[in-house]
């Protein structure tokens, strides 16, 4: 029988699937019966929070019965002093995914359409369908890249977002600054480019130029503390946005959505120049070590610019059923079959006893 509030529902909305997170460690402990687990599945930084972050949030404590900054003014000047970038065209997120979502609300509308990768982080094509619109996912390249030449062919005039994450999840490639810079030349003018850079503090390689890619009014680029600063779980983000869109997301969000704990948490973070350089030396370290230990357990790696990298399993072999047998040694990596890939597994940098926890539960569940 139909409940009468489902008739409230559109079907754009119904026919959404829900995000698959990863495992929770919590989870995990209590289905396995284990005591301790290592969780390199969610890109997560295993160094922890900035100390300077976690110093800031705690003495915020007990002013928690009094409203916060609803508009995140200090923070957004505080990244506005950083980066030199205008305060009035930074706008604070509760993580990536809220100003995703907003984005997608404000701009975006029946017959309209925003184009993306597939697979890259589902929330681009959830949202977007969510607010009405159509989402059209481009495949990957060979060498499971984003491939530009298709993304410019499926514009077209109702165009009005086109979604990159560089570097890219799952696979870590990374796209050079010449190509994101010709590809924002080459938009319609009621076109932005929405470049979400979640694990761009990770890349080896150099970085665009922001001031000219800010310069050209078509650009977007999203930022969080999730991941080199070790702040996932406060949810603070934001985004360089041009003024009239930064203003019309400023009009759609939510007032308060970053609560006080995460502005100051990540107010800290900034000054904490020594904490993300740790963070990087451990990063680098694990990927360098992943390309040298990985391929002799029999997997096929993927070059990677963030900090994590896909790996490709033996043939035969099935990421959820590896990712399981793993499970029962507390070792958590992700398979990425919801990605649309059944036979790779995205695993992130981790420090050297969670390595050698997953050399070896992975070597167990090859066998």
């Amino acid at each position: 029988m139909t409940e009468p509030t489902e008739r409230l529902i559109p079907g754009h909305v119904r026919g959404l699937a829900r995000y698959q997170p990863g495992k929770l460690i919590e989870d995990v402990l209590d289905e396995m019966g284990l005591t301790s687990a290592v969780k390199l599945a969610s890109n997560e930084n295993s160094l922890g929070p900035s100390p300077k972050a976690l110093e800031a949030a705690r003495a915020a404590l007990s002013g928690l019965a009094r409203y916060g900054d609803a508009d995140s003014r200090r923070l957004r000047e505080k990244i506005s002093a950083k980066l030199g970038f205008p305060a009035a065209r930074i706008v604070a997120g509760n993580g990536s995914s809220e100003i995703i979502l907003t984005l997608c609300h404000t701009v975006l509308d029946r017959g309209l359409r925003a184009v993306m990768s597939r697979p890259s982080f589902t929330l681009y094509a959830k949202n977007t369908q969510a607010a009405g619109a159509e989402a059209v996912e481009v495949p990957l390249t060979k060498e499971f890249g984003h491939d530009l030449a298709a993304v410019r062919k499926n514009l077209g005039a109702n165009a009005r977002l086109v979604f990159l994450d560089n570097p890219l999840n799952p696979s870590g490639s990374y796209l050079q600054p010449r190509e994101i810079e010709g590809l924002a030349a080459d938009l319609p003018e009621a076109c932005a480019l929405v470049l979400d850079e979640a694990y761009a503090d990770f890349a080896r390689d150099p970085r665009p130029d922001y001031q000219k890619l800010m310069a050209t009014g078509k650009v977007i680029v999203l930022r969080t503390f999730s991941k080199v600063m070790g702040l996932a779980g406060l949810r603070a983000a934001y985004a360089l946005a041009p003024a009239p869109l930064a203003e019309a997301l400023n009009k759609t969000r939510q007032p308060f959505n970053l609560n006080t704990l995460a502005q100051l948490g990540a107010m800290a973070a900034l000054d904490d120049d020594e904490h993300v350089a740790r963070t990087l030396a451990m990063t680098w370290e694990s990927l360098d070590e992943y390309y040298d230990v990985l391929p002799r357990l029999g997997l096929t790696v993927r070059p990677t610019q963030a900090n994590f990298l896909m790996a490709g399993l033996p043939a035969g072999l099935s990421a959820d059923e590896v990712t399981k047998r793993m499970l029962r040694d507390g070792v958590i990596i992700r398979s990425l079959s919801s990605f649309g890939l059944p036979g790779h597994v995205r695993v992130n940098a981790g420090q050297k006893f969670e390595r050698e926890a997953l050399y070896k539960s992975l070597e167990k569940a090859l066998a």
